[in-house]
């Protein structure tokens, strides 16, 4: 009897044209796993069209209900949910996200098997899939179609009115970008990628020593990781690793790079424990030299005081006024223009969905279509049989509204 696979049409507002299974991919998973019946829910808004499907030759279809696996990318709308199934998509419950935990009571109601794409992890608890790297490049580019428009040097097309990477790159051939210095921060799949939206403007490339103390008369960029904006409390040697699992024994180092730094664009991963880059405070200060901050990481009441809320894919830019700690207009001069869309790689949702949805492929179907012989389904499954996982077991009291 063949599995029968169904890729959702996306349901969350505002609505994500992401893909997890392209048509090129549908027809690749066809001959990869021929036991198993493939079909994709028609949409109007998905970044590849019904005809697309059909060319690879997959079954577009309105009702997919029949299906045993779904597999979508952002959360499923509450009165879609089908009792008994299994679900593959960012359900964003497992850190106890309080507007999601209406959808994580219907699935436990339901007995659906949630399996959640951020905790499909190796052997060694690193993330298979993710995207991370997306978000890098359309926050990097986000912040420098920033610059041009607050100081309305340069203008820039949005990457979602972009086809594809590519015409978004070469968009980049309008960015002239005087003498300013690019800080980017993190040193994982989110911080390459916005180095390699740097990379058509050829800049220079230089050590974090050289961002602070040298001037330069061309626009320069350096990355840091977290051995330069913190130090342990204790005194001793920085060591990643510790970081990692005691956040709370340090103390930032980041304020000397405020004072030299024009554009600073956030990759890094944050623990609520660890300490903040800044301070309002510091912001206040005569010193305070950024003028504009990509937050592509986008933890509001986090790190970054200058991030309090969200912005879309529409209007990505609002002003921060350090003295009044409110919001202000996008490009007034006495403000901090910020970037804090938290779902940038929907504005590529063509290349990021081909690069998701072949790691998908490649790594994961595998172990959702055969035998889990690595637990990585077992790992990321949060809700079965109309219970939490024991590894999930943490979110009783939030699925329970205790908390």
């Amino acid at each position: 009897m063949k599995t029968k696979v169904g890729i959702l049409r996306e349901t969350k507002t505002p609505p994500d044209r992401r893909v997890a299974v392209t048509p090129s991919l549908a027809f690749e998973m066809k001959k990869k796993f021929p036991d198993v019946e493939l079909k994709v829910q028609n949409s109007d808004l998905r970044c590849f069209s019904d005809k697309e499907y059909i060319k690879s030759g997959v079954m577009v279809e309105n009702d997919i209900s029949g299906c045993n696996i779904f597999i979508g990318v952002k959360e499923v709308h509450i009165p879609a949910l089908v009792h008994g199934k299994t679900y593959l998509f960012f359900s964003h419950t497992a850190k106890k996200q309080s507007y999601n935990r209406d959808l994580l009571q219907e699935i436990i109601r339901k007995k659906i098997t949630l399996i959640d794409y951020e905790y499909l992890t190796d052997k060694n608890n690193l993330r298979l899939v993710a995207f991370g790297h997306w978000a890098g490049i359309v926050g990097a580019y986000n912040g420098l179609r920033a610059w041009g428009e607050r100081y309305d040097t340069f203008h820039l097309k949005p990457a979602h009115e972009c086809h594809d990477m590519m015409e978004m790159l070469n968009e980049l051939q309008k960015a002239d970008l005087p003498a300013i210095k690019i800080l980017i921060t993190g040193g994982g799949r989110v911080a390459y990628g916005a180095l390699e939206a740097l990379a058509p403007l050829n800049l220079r490339d230089i050590s974090p020593e050289e961002f602070l103390t040298v001037t330069y008369n061309e626009p320069v960029f350096c990355r840091i990781d977290p051995d330069h904006y913190v130090r342990r409390k204790d005194g001793r040697t920085f060591d990643l690793q510790h970081f990692f699992n005691h956040p709370a024994g340090y103390k930032s180092t980041f304020r000397p790079f405020t004072k030299v730094t024009d554009l600073l664009i956030l990759c890094h991963f944050w623990d609520p424990a660890s300490p903040l880059f800044m301070t309002k405070e510091d912001m206040r200060s005569d010193g305070f030299n950024i003028k504009v901050i990509a937050d592509v990481s986008c933890d509001i009441d986090g790190p970054v005081p200058s991030t309090i809320r969200v912005s879309t894919i529409a209007e990505p830019f609002y002003g921060y006024n350090p003295l009044t700690n409110e919001e202000s207009e996008p490009f007034d001069k006495k403000s901090i223009t910020v970037m804090a869309v938290d779902n940038l790689p929907g504005e590529l949702p063509r290349d990021a969905s081909e690069e998701f949805g072949k790691t998908v492929m490649d790594k994961i179907l595998p172990s959702l279509l055969g035998d889990d012989k690595k637990g990585i389904i077992e790992r990321a499954t949060i809700a079965k049989d109309g219970k939490l996982t024991k590894k999930f077991a943490y979110l009783q009291n939030y699925l329970d509204g205790k908390e």
